[in-house]
């Protein structure tokens, strides 16, 4: 099985998406194994952007991730990665098709709801900065059987 970060952006919590959105990952079969609503400080900000710092883009991405509570996830099944990243849809919601989070809820790159890890490294330093080992469960479904092969 395989986990991903999933951050849930202050557009999605100040417009009432939260539950949807889980929802629609649920529904694909994926399992969420932690969950905080929190606020992001300037220093995690910088952290989990750290790619960007430098491009001009850097100060508006930790503006806005700081403006409001965010609902961190992580999310875990099979590929769970690229499932997530596939429902999310692209990161310009105009290039997303229909049925993706970004298609259906979002209009616009700078406010498209949701952030998902891009590669199992990603995914195991995002976590890390979100996360401390004991906040993740370990858990079976019965579910599960019912979404993926054995």
């Amino acid at each position: 099985m395989q986990r991903s970060l999933v951050l849930l952006k202050p557009d999605a919590v100040q417009r009432g998406l939260v539950g949807e959105i889980i929802s629609r990952l649920e529904r694909r079969g994926l399992t969420l194994v932690g969950a905080k609503l929190m606020s992001v400080s300037d220093d995690l900000a910088r952290q989990h952007y750290a790619e960007h710092v430098g491009k001009p883009f850097f100060d508006g991405l930790v503006s806005f991730i700081t403006s409001s509570p965010i609902m961190a996830m992580v999310i875990q099944g099979q590929n769970a990665i690229e499932v997530v990243r596939a429902t999310m849809g692209e990161t310009d919601p105009r290039k997303s098709p229909p049925g993706t989070i970004r298609g259906d809820l979002a209009l616009s790159i700078g406010m498209n709801l949701i952030h998902g890890s891009d590669s199992q490294g990603s995914a195991k330093r995002e976590m890390d900065l979100f996360f401390s080992g004991d906040e993740l469960l370990v858990y079976e479904k019965d579910g599960d059987r019912w979404t993926t092969e054995a």
